[in-house]
């Protein structure tokens, strides 16, 4: 499976960004990472084959992870977001056990989102 990351850009604090992650092939499950520059890449949300959802706690009710699965899309909607935010976004193809997401090494590009003013 390879994967195509889209939708980063610069939005001002307050805005809103919606990421999204094309698959070449059918999605079990998928996580969206970030990382910012001189720290260590985090999971920020991620999404189940039945929909169940986990989200970061510093991203929790700004952040909707959705799929599309007649695209085989998974989508990252972000609002309010802060200056903290900006980084690097990496999907991640995931596998699943017992209901939940585990992490494989198969990533999408990379799309940098940037908060500023």
């Amino acid at each position: 499976v390879q994967l195509q990351a889209s939708g980063g850009g610069l939005v001002q604090p307050g805005g809103s960004l919606r990421l999204s992650c094309a698959a070449s092939g059918i999605i079990v499950a998928m996580g969206w990472y970030r990382q910012a520059p001189g720290k260590q890449r985090e999971l920020v949300a991620d999404i189940t084959s039945g929909g169940t959802t986990n989200y970061a706690d510093s991203v929790k009710g700004r952040f909707t992870i959705s799929r599309d699965n007649a695209e085989n899309t998974v989508h990252l909607q972000m609002n309010s977001l802060k200056p903290e935010d900006t980084a690097v976004y990496y999907c991640n193809v995931g596998r699943q056990y017992a209901g939940r997401y585990y992490s494989t090494d198969v990533w999408g590009q990379g799309t940098l989102v940037t908060v500023s003013s």
